[in-house]
This record gives structure tokens, sequence and C-alpha cells, in this order.
């Protein structure tokens, strides 16, 4: 595959941005055996037998990037395990084993990777996972990346995918969205594990998945995998006190759930849902529309300029 033209300048990524970087990206990857979903959603899916499907799912987080220099190292220890745990939860799935890769400069403090470790660990026994190996390695420069990849199963039955979406289905976010990275809430929010497995037992979503990059970046991304378009009621968004509307729009780092349901699913899914889940907002935020059309501001893009 070539992915420049012959004759233009080679682009970067930030050029491109982030959706084309990854497009370009997925389509030189072959299907592979027993695949039932790559490339595209919250985690891949694999066959398992049985009934059961496996989930596999890769993550990262960099310094600089997604927590500062000087940060509490167990809380950027469990926002790297619980980033992937969110991706879990997001497919209504049960997580496994996790494998770490951490790659710093070499004059990095080993107190600092030590607590790192600390919060990995505490967060994965909190989301029933078990670390069971991973890597090291040095930076040329100075900086820190964590890298967790994961396992995890899911019910055939019960797996929820980002393109189930259909016209007429009522789009839902669970808890309050915004303010986020500024609030200090993207080092100490809970995956919607328990939430998400809730719903695909009792009050199945047609589409699902964690908003990581922004109610912006991601609805879109979930209303493209469905094939349709969406209506948004931006008054009706749950925005954290003190958060815009345009910042819980594009704000990112919320790791709640983005989902859409049936009229008819929906219809009782609120009184159930504040008897299980009584701390947990569930809020009714718009409807998926036949014509690919609807905008809203933009979330988070990585290489943005």
């Amino acid at each position: 595959m070539e992915l420049c033209p012959r004759n233009s300048p080679d682009p970067s990524v930030a050029d491109l941005g982030e959706e084309a970087v990854v497009s370009r990206l997925v389509a030189m990857i072959p299907s592979g055996r027993g695949v039932i979903a790559g490339p595209g959603d919250d985690c891949a899916v694999v066959e398992a037998g049985d009934g059961t499907w496996q989930l596999l799912k890769t993550d990262c987080v960099v310094e600089g990037v997604h927590f500062l220099p000087g940060t509490d190292p167990v809380l950027v220890g469990r926002k790297a395990m619980n980033r992937v745990l969110s991706d879990l939860a997001a497919m209504g799935g049960r997580p496994a084993h996790a494998l770490v890769t951490i790659a710093v400069e070499a004059g990095r403090s080993f107190a600092e990777v030590e607590g790192w470790y600390a919060g990995l660990i505490a967060a994965a026994e909190e989301g029933g996972c078990g670390i069971v190996g991973g890597e090291t390695s040095r930076l040329p420069v100075t900086g820190a990346m964590i890298t967790v990849a994961m396992t995890g199963t899911v019910e055939a039955a019960q797996c929820v995918f980002r393109g189930g979406a259909k016209p007429g289905d009522l789009i839902a976010v669970t808890g309050k969205l915004g303010g986020s990275f500024a609030g200090g809430r993207h080092l100490t929010f809970t995956p919607r594990l328990r939430e998400a497995q809730w719903l695909a037992a009792h009050a199945k979503p047609t589409a699902m998945m964690d908003l990581s990059d922004g109610l912006g970046s991601d609805l879109p991304r979930l209303v493209a995998a469905s094939g349709a378009g969406f209506r948004i009621d931006e008054a009706s968004l749950p925005c954290h006190m003190g958060v815009s509307t345009e910042e819980a729009i594009r704000d990112g780092e919320d790791y709640e759930l983005l989902m859409t349901f049936s009229p008819d699913t929906f219809r009782d899914l609120p009184a159930k849902w504040s008897r299980v889940f009584p701390d947990l907002a569930l809020t009714m935020i718009g409807e998926i529309t036949a014509t690919t059309t609807g905008t809203i501001g933009r979330g988070w893009e990585h290489y943005r300029t």
C-alpha cells in the first residue's frame, strides 16, 4: 500500500491528523483468523470457544501528555491501568491479565517507578485483573511512558460494539463531563466495569464506547462506525460544576460510558438504573439520526497543531 502520492511531499502525522493516521495504518493490517472485530473498536475481539470471546487491548500514558512531571506516581500508575480497564468496560467485558511496559531515562528515580507499580497493582486488583509480566526499556531522552496490554473475556451475547446504533436510538452518558484534567479527576476516575456489565446483561445498549477523547471526538467515531448521524441537545449535557458545555464536549479524559439504546429499552431504564446505581447519573443527551449529519465541537485529538 502506498501511503503518499509518489510526487508529493511526505506529510507529517500532524499534517494528516489522528483519524487519518489511524485509518491509513489500519488499512495495512490483514484480517486474522478467528477475529470478530479488529481495529476500530475499544478492544479487539477474537473467538475463544464455548460462546465466549476474548478481548485484547493496549494503551499507554506519556509524561507531558497524559500526566505532568511531579504527579503522584501512585496516581499515574492507577491511571495507566484504569484507562485500559475502561476500554474493557466499554465492550461489556471482564478483565483477565495485563502486561506492563515502562520506558524511562536512566536517571529516573526508582522510587517513582516503584510508585507507578504500586498504583498499577492497586488498580488491577480493584478491577479484577492480574499483572503477569511486561518489559522495561531505556529512553534516550528525559521522559516516561507506561504501556498496559490486557486480555479479557465477554459472553458473545453480551458484547457491545461501537457500530450497532440505529436511527431513532437514544444517546446517553453516565456521570458528568468536562474539566477532568484541570480538576485532577483524570487521575482518580473509576472504570465503569460494573455498570457496563450490568447494562450488557439487563438493558443491552445498541452501541457503547468510553469517553476518553471527549464527546466531540468520540461521538462522531461511534456514529461513523454505525453509518448514521446524530442530534445532540447540548443543554442537557451533564457538566461538572464550573464546567461549560464547550469544555464538556472538548476536554476529554472523562472515562464515562457513551451509549445508545432503542427507545423501548431506554423507557424503563432510568428507574431501574437509579435503584442499582443511585450515586451515578444516567443522562439522555440526544438521538441517532438516519443521515450522516450532525455537528459538535471538537474533542481531544493527538497531533493537533
